[in-house]
């Protein structure tokens, strides 16, 4: 096995990629719909709070990642959550703070949130 490939496994295995029971894609950019400061500052309540409850970089943790433009570019900042392909709107620090603690570690969507839902097919 080559140094870079065994560099690659490693990494994945560290990020524990294959045993994630959830990911959250967070928009951070454009500024279009939200501004640059509230997403930023959604995205880095995102990535404290997840560590703080310990379900990052661990089996059956959470995945987190930041998306330049989820294209929908209205009442951000937008998530999606996957495996339920839930998309939620207004995720400001509050309302990440629900999504975390009831659909993220719960399984529960907040339904007040949620812009559409789309369980992708395998």
């Amino acid at each position: 096995m080559k140094e870079s490939d065994l560099s690659l496994y490693k990494t994945v295995e560290a990020l524990q990629l294959a045993s994630a029971r959830r990911h959250i894609v967070l928009c951070v950019g454009g500024g279009k719909c939200a501004t640059d400061e509230s997403s930023g500052d959604a995205w880095t309540f995102l990535k404290r709070r997840l560590k703080e409850l310990g379900v990052v970089d661990t089996v059956g943790g959470v995945l987190r990642t930041r998306a330049a433009c989820l294209r929908v570019c209205k009442a951000g900042p937008v998530a999606v959550v996957y495996p339920e392909g839930v998309w939620y709107r207004d995720c400001t620090v509050e309302n990440l703070e629900k999504i975390i603690h009831e659909h993220l570690l719960n399984g529960r969507i907040v339904q007040e949130l949620v812009v559409v839902e789309n369980r992708l097919a395998h």
